[in-house]
């Protein structure tokens, strides 16, 4: 058996959701991110194109979660500052992401991947791997027909479309899934290296970020090609020991790697950047009641996954962009919100305050499966929370 590994990657994922509600949008730029999702009592299939916010009349700091193909061609991206992305785009529609809707979605393609190939590698909300190897009929146009199979299932099941790459492994699978999109497949064999891999930007290869890339360019090395001609031994003194012989295999097309079908979250957080800086004590009120609100998204994010935690931490951006963190570790596991909102409340206790802040988050690690505890313990999923120190803290009314 040849090995053939699958990469599928959904088509501008939130986006393509949100254009099966709002059909009338297809085809336009849109954006999502931004403000919340408000109710609405009427068809939003109904809504008028002239009623939905433009880009252009956007005021805050907020980042693109993801766009249509037609925004992108205006150079619109994901993680794009939704101002900066107005200068280019300003007519695009922006609407608010909606995770819960999205979540569902994924639930659904993924579920019906693995009637097709059941052994599946998660790697994120959209985006998965799948072992085709002894899928029957994988083996027969390098596993095309099976990718149509599942294409066509997904359409069908979600009405959502999807790029997949096939190849020996997952690091030529996921530059695969790139080359065709969207909604196509692109089959990658071994005698493929030179003529298909090697051309590409360095950049391409997974795992390559932009300092190494910068580092690459600098010594002469801009393709796969050129990286491929670099001997072994050259590269671990320029980039060390294991990433030298990594970035050797890489260029080779080498991966071994196995897929990874069951794996346990190191923890859950929740974090929000405001629309501007808030202040410790002018905007208690304010930042309260956003201090709440994450604890209890990630609390709610706990019990639906079903786990506990004992590692409550929080994170603070500052306006001159530093960020410090600060955690405690409970004796025992909790999920209830209220008492995560009092841990996240003792290491803020810890933070310095004098400057306004641009960001906060809350995090919760040292995860438990909650049936995996009840096995282990029956001293409940209590927290036992330490007492308040005598220090001044500035956001004790929250």
């Amino acid at each position: 058996m040849i090995r053939r590994i699958a990469h599928l990657d959904m088509d501008a994922f939130y986006a393509s959701v949100e254009l099966l509600r709002y059909p009338q949008l297809k085809g336009l730029p849109v954006v999502i991110g931004g403000g919340r999702r408000q109710p609405e009592t009427r068809s939003l299939a109904d809504i008028p194109i002239d009623e939905f916010p433009r880009l252009k009349d956007y005021v805050g700091r907020g980042v693109i979660t993801t766009a249509t193909y037609a925004a992108r061609q205006f150079g619109v991206g994901s993680a794009m500052g939704l101002m900066k992305a107005a200068k280019l785009c300003p007519d695009a529609i922006m609407l608010p992401v909606d995770f819960d809707e999205y979540r569902r979605f994924s639930q659904l393609f993924k579920t019906q991947i693995l009637t097709i190939a059941p052994i599946m590698e998660n790697r994120g909300i959209d985006e998965v791997y799948i072992d085709l190897t002894n899928v029957s009929g994988a083996q027969e146009q390098g596993g095309r027909r099976v990718a149509q199979a599942i294409q066509s299932s997904i359409l069908a099941v979600t009405g959502l479309t999807c790029s997949i790459g096939v190849a020996p492994n997952k690091l030529l699978a996921k530059m695969a899934s790139e080359f065709n999109k969207p909604n196509g497949i692109s089959i990658v064999y071994d005698a493929d290296l030179q003529t298909m891999i090697w051309p590409l930007p360095c950049r391409k290869i997974n795992g390559i970020g932009p300092k190494t890339d910068e580092k690459l360019q600098a010594l002469g090395i801009h393709t796969i090609a050129d990286l491929a001609a670099c001997e072994l031994s050259w590269l671990m003194a320029n980039f060390g020991h294991s990433y030298g012989v990594w970035l050797f295999n890489a260029a080779h097309g080498r991966d071994d790697r196995p897929l990874v079908t069951s794996s346990e979250p190191v923890s859950l957080s929740r974090e929000t950047t405001f629309g501007r800086d808030l202040h410790a004590v002018q905007d208690k009120v304010e930042l309260g009641a956003i201090f709440t609100r994450l604890c209890e998204q990630v609390a709610a994010d706990l019990q639906r996954k079903g786990y506990v935690g004992r590692t409550i931490g929080i994170k603070i951006k500052y306006d001159n962009f530093q960020s410090v963190t600060r955690d405690h570790t409970a004796e025992d596991y909790t999920a209830d919100g209220k008492l995560i909102r009092q841990l996240a409340g003792q290491c803020l206790k810890r933070v310095p305050l004098d400057r306004r802040i641009r960001l906060l988050g809350v995090r919760v690690g040292t995860l438990e499966k909650i049936d995996v505890l009840k096995e282990k313990t029956t001293t409940g999923l209590s927290v036992k929370v330490t007492p308040k120190g005598q220090s001044l803290w500035l956001f004790e009314d929250w």
